[in-house]
């Protein structure tokens, strides 16, 4: 559906896209992850044409965008940040605007605008103007306006920026509603929001690739060393005789206790090996409760901090 070989985009001597190749299939939700200054912005600018490349390339379903934008735009669909929305045009004005600018055919033009609005949830406003409506009605005009046409590929920017909780439950069922007809690409700083409706994700870390697989498999791969987190019914100190007596540990981070007669710690294993066993004994041979102790699960915020060290450097 989508190629991308080689990708540099320079801005003076700042690279803000290095050499980044990927593939997008379709059929699935992609998630576009990285900090600030990663790059991911750019690299979606590049793939619906709004900016051109220092070189490599880009197809989209087989369309150069460069050497053929007309043809390579027509398969996109895509919703910026910012909706690109005239407040003083009614819902069905705008949609009907935005038509003619997709030169959609005339006697098409009705059909695909009722059908828009019907997925996107926005008929009941059709002739409501646009600068009377909340922001999450706003939002779903923008995703009208980027699915109108049929397009094979929805592009969205920070989709539920600046919205509410409820409007952010609403997108999310929206754009998971997209991806069962379109192949969705959203990038976010929202990390729950990734991986609670991508199948798939893309880490960028200035202007590279550092990973791509699906959500859960990115955790996992990340998780080969296992974090144990223990509170106890005795104090620092005692602490820290036991677990020096078990071998394979790492490291151990000791946390505020949430009682004054116990102690929290995460215990981190070496690379490979189970420690809970060996944790387990050495504090009942000490006569030590143990009133919790379980594996920590990490989180795609774990991963992400991971992998592009913005986490602390050990």
């Amino acid at each position: 559906m989508i190629e991308i070989s080689n990708l540099v985009k320079k801005y003076g001597d700042h690279v803000a896209v290095d050499n980044l190749s990927l593939t997008i299939e379709p059929g699935k939700i992609y998630g576009l992850l990285g900090p600030n200054g990663a790059g991911k912005s750019t690299t979606m600018n590049i793939l619906t044409g709004y900016i051109g490349a220092t070189s490599g390339t880009v197809k989209i379903n087989g369309y150069d965008i460069l050497n053929q934008p007309e043809e390579a735009k027509k398969c996109v669909g895509y919703l910026p940040e910012l909706p690109p929305l005239y407040m003083d045009m009614t819902v069905a004005e705008y949609l009907k605007f935005v038509a003619e600018l997709k030169k959609i055919e005339k006697k098409k033009r009705k059909e695909m605008i009722n059908d828009a609005m019907e997925m996107t949830g926005v008929s009941d406003v059709s002739e409501r103007l646009i600068k009377n409506l909340s922001k999450g009605y706003r939002q779903r005009v923008g995703f009208a306006q980027a699915v109108l046409g049929y397009p094979q590929i929805i592009i969205l920017d920070e989709p539920t920026v600046g919205l509410d909780p409820k409007q952010i439950i609403e997108i999310r069922e929206l754009i998971k509603k997209l991806g069962e007809n379109h192949t969705v690409i959203l990038s976010s700083h929202i990390l729950t929001e990734i991986s609670a409706v991508c199948d798939h994700v893309f880490i960028i870390s200035k202007g590279k690739l550092v990973a791509s697989d699906a959500t859960e498999n990115l955790i996992n791969l990340m998780s080969t060393e296992q974090n144990i987190d223990i509170i106890a019914k005795c104090d620092e100190a005692v602490a820290r005789q036991v677990i020096e007596n078990v071998s394979d540990v790492k490291e151990v981070k000791f946390e505020q206790p949430e009682e004054d007669d116990t102690v929290k710690f995460v215990v981190r294993a070496q690379k490979g090996c189970d420690i809970r066993e060996g944790l387990f004994k050495a504090f009942c041979d000490r006569n030590i409760t143990l009133l919790e102790m379980h594996s920590a699960v990490k989180s795609l915020e774990d991963v992400f901090l991971e992998l592009t060290g913005e986490g602390e450097t050990e």
